[in-house]
């Protein structure tokens, strides 16, 4: 800030939460150097760092569960070498995590004052449902809820769901709230209403610290950006400083470029066609879509609108009731996913953990397990041609791993997301699926998993990409396809881009003549 700005700045509130020196060594690692930072009273700071930044270890110092091994914490002027995780809850620091920590067979009510409920006393002592519905039903009125506290969890989508966890750390009395990737599961519209609890707590003069890789959702809502890099303060950012190059400049330590280049060359003959496809989820709906060579096409759609669903049914992991696909030119019946592996396509699935990568194994077996008769010597596996191959795939995608024997639970999301890329890369994909492919991963490894695809779609190769992020669908996409309730709402050149035209399709609505015309 100039000066004659700093002068005319109102003063800033004493932080009642100072880090200074923060240090966390594990074996090989190094997660924090000397790190420090302050928080103020009703201060919204977004926390940005690239996988491995140490960002995690630094929110587990903050929540007591692990101490560091050098440095101060300081609370409301009362210096500590480190919390319990008591203290940290005594402290008012709460915490709202990527994965939320509901049961859904309870209601709101229940959720917030699990472990703590009022109860009737007496001889029964049972819970008294009546009491502590009517203990939420203010914290559901201070954060905006369209829902009350008798509403079964079951109900309520992940923007809610996450308004109840924050619900909950109001009810205990929070001065800080912690969000984790809050946002990394959401549409656009229920980013919005996020955005605007968050708003909501500042104005209450309660802090947040909001840990995120969309960058604009940072800008959007923060006061304050504090970067990491390598463990160490790479830089702090003031409001009127904030913008999307500077943070990334300071994440990664140089400029980096638009998310990815033009089309070498246009786009092939058709790949893949689906032809009045009715999956499970929408039965009534059809269907229509042709993928090219050569070509990006991004899949973009609200949740629930069947994305997932058609690329699992092209796959052969979900049924299908009716309609028709050609791979390549032949007819293909995707009644399995190995026959889907055999003619050549791919599936890069949404969950990484569940569905990708076997996480107690090495990067070597994760790539080889696709295609093991190519690996296979007299019947017996061969450890190094898998090595070999392995080795090939870490060297092209540029894995960051010690060795190919590292397990894959020991990598960052970004690494985790290559190795699953070099299983398939591996087999010579002619068509390739990815399901939200930079979900979790940090800016850095998006920017290279969306060289990657251009790659693949220069080399010829057919790219589908369902993405939530429309930052991402419009700057990585050829075309845009949209999906509504299980059918394709309409398709965009590149020249209809807009998060506009992308909403409107969303919602079923069809574009302006105009605007559609070729």
């Amino acid at each position: 800030m100039t000066s004659a700005a700093a002068a005319s700045a109102p003063a800033p509130a004493e932080p009642f939460l100072v880090l200074s020196g923060i240090r966390k060594a594990y074996p090989g690692v190094l997660a924090l150097q000397g790190f420090s930072m302050s928080v103020a009273p009703g201060e919204v700071i977004g926390l940005v760092g690239e996988n491995g930044a140490g960002k995690s270890t630094l929110m587990k110092i903050l929540g007591g569960v692990i101490a560091p091994d050098a440095g101060t914490i300081t609370i409301d002027g009362v210096e500590e070498s480190a919390l319990s995780v008591a203290a940290s809850m005594r402290a008012g620091i709460a915490f709202v995590h990527q994965e939320l920590n509901l049961f859904d067979n309870l209601d709101v009510a229940a959720n917030v004052y699990i472990g703590r409920e009022p109860r009737t006393g007496g001889l029964l002592n049972i819970v008294d449902t009546a009491k502590q519905r009517q203990m939420v039903a203010p914290f559901l009125k201070r954060l905006g809820a369209s829902f009350g506290p008798a509403t079964p969890v079951s109900r309520l989508s992940l923007a809610q769901q996450q308004m109840v966890e924050i619900a909950k750390a109001l009810s205990m009395h929070a001065r800080l709230v912690i969000l984790d990737e809050p946002t990394s599961s959401l549409p656009l519209s229920e980013t919005a209403k996020l955005l605007d609890v968050i708003a909501a707590l500042k104005r209450d003069g309660i802090s947040v610290i909001f840990i995120s890789h969309r960058l604009h959702e940072i800008k959007a809502a923060a006061d304050r950006v504090i970067v990491l890099r390598d463990g160490k303060l790479a830089g702090t950012l003031d409001k009127a400083e904030i913008e999307h190059d500077r943070m990334v400049k300071l994440m990664i330590g140089r400029d980096l470029k638009a998310h990815v280049s033009a089309p070498a060359q246009p786009p092939g003959k058709v790949a893949m066609r689906v032809s009045g496809v009715r999956t499970a989820t929408y039965p009534g709906q059809t269907v229509d879509l042709e993928l090219r060579s050569g070509e990006i096409l991004g899949i973009a759609g609200l949740v629930g609108s069947g994305r997932t669903e058609l690329a699992r049914a092209m796959f052969g992991i979900d049924p299908i009731f009716g309609g028709s696909f050609e791979l390549d030119g032949a007819p293909f019946q995707p009644s399995h996913a190995s026959r889907a592996v055999e003619r050549g396509l791919f599936l890069v699935p949404e969950d990484r953990k569940l569905a990708r990568l076997l996480l107690d194994l090495p990067i070597t077996q994760n790539i080889s397990l696709p295609d093991l008769p190519t690996h296979a010597r007299n019947f017996m596996v061969s450890t190094a041609s898998e090595t070999r191959t392995a080795e090939t795939q870490r060297r092209n995608l540029g894995i960051k791993a010690p060795q190919v024997s590292t397990k894959a639970a020991n990598l960052s999301g970004g690494n985790q997301q290559k190795v699953v890329l070099g299983k398939w890369l591996a087999m010579s994909p002619k068509v390739m699926i990815f399901d939200e492919p930079t979900r979790g991963i940090d800016v850095g490894a998006k920017a290279e998993i969306y060289r990657l695809m251009r790659g693949l779609a220069d080399a010829g190769v057919a790219v589908m990409m369902i993405s939530s992020d429309m930052e991402e669908v419009i700057g990585v996409s050829d075309r845009i396809a949209v999906m509504h309730e299980g059918r394709i709402s309409g398709t965009l050149d590149r020249d209809r881009f807009s998060e506009e035209n992308v909403l409107q399709l969303a919602v079923g609505k069809p574009l302006q003549q105009e605007e559609t015309a070729a």
